[in-house]
């Protein structure tokens, strides 16, 4: 039954059999569980390995991811070109390999800059699975069922951030309850991860299609690219979607990124929890948002398909707004308003990446579609480095919910945007 649904409803491509699907969708389960599992073990390892006192942990963070994204602008291009030279398939098993080489770097930091070195590895990587998720959508599935296999794509996500939430922060505390000290706990945890990913690169090269189409014949020069899309800003749904773009993926920076450090120096500081317990509890809150995220995909998918695809947008920022506006007022991570505020922010997450996406691809031109969807992805990648300095900064400085707040603001702004447009 999963079988029919998942494949059996999905137009696939010439020579795309079921098991190139599934191969696909374990991508998309392992990609967000990866994406998730970084950041949010990050302040096991400032506080109880490195040593780092609350009040920089906030800024650390941003910097870290700040350097991260940057790594995945420079090398996006790289990726996709190179998957038209040999293939789809040698490249995202290249990709999980790179992350698990960064992951295990993690395990041995003991410094700020050695986990700069392990994240840059990571990002690399993110960097080629990123790229080539979007390339085997367009390979695989025919353009009328693409909006299912997106949502589709969503429940995946969702698996995975709440596989991360429900047993991966766990391992830190789990390997300190049977006798390790944090420093062993910690190799322990990222050795564990880095060897699960290498075996998923293996999986990916070996189920995977042979071979890979390029999407045109000829490739645009990556100016070339920027002019084009930011030229087709000048028409008002397509400036709209970069910035809903720019929410959607500044989201989930905020949330990967601060909330498990929210939870951590809570934690800490006022209940008298290590810094492994505070993630494990801060753990299943998050597991109750990503699923709201999973069981909201399907509803924004069929928002997307059967309403006016800006009205849709709007009902996503709309819940946006609230969930993250809302956290002004929370101090207890571990609370139940923070619970209800989580529940809608997950919603708001999956909700803004779907019908921003939907939108995009209904307003791109075909000649210039590539150009769009490149300064579409660029407005998100920008999404998340403000996400991260800003966040950062307002964690330390302001409100250990800043960063929510913060995004909070501008999705409201955006929906404003949007109502005006539609």
């Amino acid at each position: 039954h999963i079988t029919f649904i998942v494949i059996g409803n999905a137009n696939l491509n010439a020579n795309v059999s079921k098991g190139h699907m599934w191969t696909f969708y374990l991508a998309c389960y392992m990609a967000i569980m990866l994406a998730a599992f970084v950041p949010q073990t990050q302040p096991f390892l400032l506080t109880e390995v490195l040593h780092l006192e609350t009040s920089r942990q906030g800024m650390v963070s941003g910097n870290l991811n700040f350097w991260g994204e940057i790594v995945i602008i420079l090398t996006v291009g790289f990726w996709g070109s190179l998957s038209d030279r040999i293939g789809r398939r040698p490249v995202t098993a290249m990709g999980f390999c790179l992350i698990a080489g960064g992951i295990f770097m993690y395990g041995f930091a003991r410094d700020v800059p050695g986990l700069l070195l392990g994240r840059v590895i990571y990002s690399a990587g993110i960097a080629a699975i990123s790229t080539m998720l979007i390339t085997l959508m367009a390979d695989y599935v025919s353009n009328p069922s693409r909006g299912k296999a997106t949502g589709y794509l969503g429940i995946m996500n969702g698996l995975g951030a709440m596989t991360a939430a429900l047993f991966l922060l766990k391992l830190p505390a789990m390997f300190k309850s049977g006798g390790m000290s944090a420093q062993e706990a910690a190799f322990a945890t990222y050795a564990t991860m880095a060897a699960v990913t290498l075996v998923v690169g293996m999986v990916m090269f070996f189920g995977l299609r042979k071979g890979g189409r390029p999407l045109h014949h000829q490739q645009t020069p990556m100016l070339q690219q920027l002019r084009e899309g930011f030229t087709e800003a000048k028409r008002p749904v397509i400036a709209l979607a970069y910035a809903s773009s720019f929410v959607a993926r500044g989201n989930l920076a905020v949330v990967g990124t601060f909330f498990t450090l929210w939870a951590s120096v809570y934690g800490t500081t006022e209940l008298g929890m290590t810094s492994a317990e505070a993630i494990k509890k801060g753990g299943g809150i998050l597991a109750i948002s990503y699923t709201a995220s999973l069981l909201s995909a399907p509803l924004f998918g069929m928002m997307a398909d059967r309403m006016n695809r800006v009205t849709a947008l709007a009902a996503s920022l709309l819940v946006g707004a609230v969930g993250y506006g809302s956290t002004y007022w929370l101090e207890d991570p571990f609370s139940l308003p923070t619970i209800i505020s989580l529940i809608l922010i997950g919603m708001a997450e999956v909700g803004c990446i779907i019908t921003s996406g939907v939108l995009i691809a209904e307003q791109a031109p075909d000649r210039l579609r590539g150009s769009v969807v490149g300064v579409f992805t660029l407005t998100g990648a920008i999404g998340i480095l403000v996400a991260s300095v800003a966040g950062g900064y307002l964690f330390d400085h302001w409100l250990q919910t800043g960063p929510f707040v913060f995004f909070g603001i501008i999705a409201a702004l955006v929906l404003v945007w949007a109502l005006i447009l539609r």
